[in-house]
C-alpha cells in the first residue's frame, strides 16, 4: 500500500462503508413517528428485539424493554426508540442529553467478521446480539471519539 493509500480513509479495510440507518432516541414512540408521517415519511414498522439470543449486554431488561420503530427512506433507515423504565444505555441518554440521534448503524456482510475487525482496531465493544443465522449488531463503546455510538449490522438472511 502506497502511503497516499495510507493517508486515504475510504482506501482502510473498515467496516465503516455502508451507513444502514440512524437511530434517534425518543421520549414518545408513537407521538414522533406520528409526526415524521405527517412529513411524508414513513410507513413506520415496530422492530422486535425478541430474536437476539445470543447476547452480551449490559442489563437484559433493559434491552428487551426498548421499543424500535422503523422507516425506509430511499436507500437508508430512520429508526425511533423508546428507551423502557430499565437502566439502558438509551434511557441514560434521554435522561442526560434528551431527545436526538443516539447512533449510525453501518451495514456489513458479515457481523462476526466486522466484529472481530473493529476489535483489530482496537474499538471498544459495548455489546453484541446474534440471531440463530448469526446476523444481528455489535454496539462499539467509542461514542466519546465519534460523538455517537456506532453500530455494526448484519440484516436477518432471507
Amino acid at each position: 500500500m502506497s502511503d497516499a493509500d495510507r493517508s486515504d480513509p475510504r482506501a482502510m479495510d473498515t467496516p465503516f462503508k455502508h451507513v444502514h440507518h440512524v437511530c434517534i432516541v425518543v421520549r414518545d414512540i408513537e407521538k414522533t413517528a406520528a409526526y415524521y408521517a405527517s412529513l411524508g415519511i414513513g410507513p413506520w414498522e415496530e422492530m422486535s428485539l425478541k430474536a437476539y439470543a445470543d447476547c452480551q449486554i449490559p442489563n437484559p431488561e433493559g434491552f428487551f424493554g426498548l421499543r424500535f420503530k422503523r422507516a425506509d427512506i430511499g436507500a437508508m433507515q430512520l429508526q425511533l426508540c423508546q428507551p423502557g423504565s430499565s437502566d439502558s444505555p438509551e434511557k441514560r441518554f434521554l435522561d442526560e442529553r434528551g431527545e436526538g440521534v443516539f447512533h449510525i448503524g453501518f451495514e456489513v456482510e458479515n457481523i462476526d467478521a466486522a466484529h472481530a475487525r473493529a476489535v483489530e482496531m482496537q474499538l471498544p465493544i459495548d455489546s453484541y446480539g446474534r440471531r440463530a443465522d448469526r446476523t444481528g449488531f455489535t454496539y462499539l463503546g467509542n461514542a466519546a471519539d465519534a460523538a455517537v455510538v456506532l453500530v455494526l449490522r448484519e440484516a436477518l438472511k432471507s
